[in-house]
């Protein structure tokens, strides 16, 4: 499968790295253009490449990670997602810690939010919990592997995501909606930078 990312950043990275790994091609992208991401493409070797973000965002899977208030941006202007799956990595971060600010969005999640940006995706939110050394990380450990949450509303979507991630070594827990799940997972939520695992 081709995965796209929207940025290519800490998270981005930590993820193309476990797709790469399990024979998955990578098309990373960023604002700057494909030739600031030459290097990266080289250590990351056979199977990744550089393109632009629609080029990316054309991808069969295609992987949100940029900071929160470059998303309108990242994705303005992209064509209709014709039902790809985008996986949400974002945090509502105004501000990085550590003097953080975060975007108050009323009733809505963050992650209903960005799929509100997205016309025709189906939108799983999934590695917000995590710290990037911990996605980056091998997922198993001798005492278990390192639970992954996600949410969404396409349970075919989540299906796609969860046996991706779990092939990796991740053991996915599936939360529901993007309005249950994604309130639980966003920042303020109890589980928003919880790292734990699942006990083999």
């Amino acid at each position: 499968m081709r995965i796209g990312t929207l940025g290519a950043g800490t998270v981005a990275q930590a993820i193309a790295r476990h797709a790469l790994a399990s024979g998955h091609q990578v098309t990373l992208s960023n604002r700057r253009g494909p030739a600031a991401l030459a290097e990266l493409i080289e250590e990351l070797g056979p199977g990744a490449t550089a393109a632009t973000p629609a080029q990316a965002a054309s991808a069969e899977l295609v992987v949100l990670a940029v900071a929160w208030p470059d998303i309108p941006a990242a994705v303005g202007g992209l064509p209709h997602w014709d039902g790809r799956v985008v996986i949400d990595t974002t945090n509502q971060f105004l501000s990085p810690p550590p003097s953080p600010r975060i975007a108050e969005l009323g009733d809505l999640t963050g992650s209903e939010y960005v799929a509100s940006l997205l016309p025709g995706a189906r939108v799983v939110k999934a590695f917000n919990t995590l710290h990037g050394r911990y996605i980056a990380a091998d997922p198993v450990h001798h005492a278990g592997r390192q639970l992954l949450f996600l949410a969404g509303d396409d349970p075919a979507a989540k299906a796609q995501v969860t046996e991706m991630a779990a092939a990796w070594g991740f053991a996915p827990v599936d939360l529901g909606s993007l309005r249950e799940g994604g309130r639980l997972m966003q920042l303020g939520g109890p589980l928003s930078g919880l790292h734990a695992l699942k006990q083999h």
